[in-house]
């Protein structure tokens, strides 16, 4: 992995995390968490397409495609696990 592609893959996973905080809402906690779990989904997807092989929309050594879907769905369950509510007793 080069230097370029790691800020490239920063910069792109950040930019998901943010449009999802924009959709979503939230204030500085959520952005915050937002942008953590993209940047966790979006290796996550970039290894686990390097792994399988998937090399759908490449840019050099980043398979930003796999790395984009891996980002949505952490984004996503982390959303879904944020709504839980703890019943006080």
């Amino acid at each position: 992995m080069t230097l370029p592609a790691l800020i490239f893959g920063m910069l792109v996973s950040t930019l998901i995390g943010s449009a999802f905080h924009l959709w979503r809402g939230g204030g500085l906690g959520r952005l915050i968490l937002y942008i953590l779990l993209s940047w966790l989904g979006f290796w996550a997807g970039h290894m686990l397409g390097d792994q399988v092989g998937w090399t759908f929309w490449s840019i050099g050594p980043l398979h930003v495609g796999m790395a984009c879907v891996g980002s949505l769905i952490f984004l996503g369950f982390g959303y879904w696990l944020s709504l839980l509510k703890v019943e006080k007793t």
